[in-house]
């Protein structure tokens, strides 16, 4: 869903695979994760993270960040950005 004060949706990761091919960012919007199944990894500043099922993460501005499936199982983890700004993300 996205609209002009909102950003949100699901991401599906199947077993091995990242939400990204590298790192991202973003300079002026924050980033609200929430695994609702499955576990994996939070990768935050280069720090990885455990993330069971239930985890919820914020990810501040110019904080780098990136998810990986590192499970057998599918991943489901919800996004939230306060704002859709599709030119605030940089990657690393």
């Amino acid at each position: 869903m996205r609209g002009p004060s909102i950003d949100w949706g699901i991401i599906l990761l199947n077993s091995g695979e990242s939400m990204a091919d590298v790192d991202h960012g973003h300079r002026e919007v924050d980033e609200t994760f929430y695994f609702i199944e499955g576990s994996g990894i939070m990768i935050v500043n280069g720090t990885r993270h455990a993330a069971p099922q239930g985890s919820v993460f914020l990810i501040e501005p110019n904080e780098t960040h990136n998810i990986h499936n590192n499970s057998k199982d599918q991943l489901k983890v919800i996004f939230i950005k306060g704002a859709y700004k599709p030119e605030d993300k940089y990657e690393c």
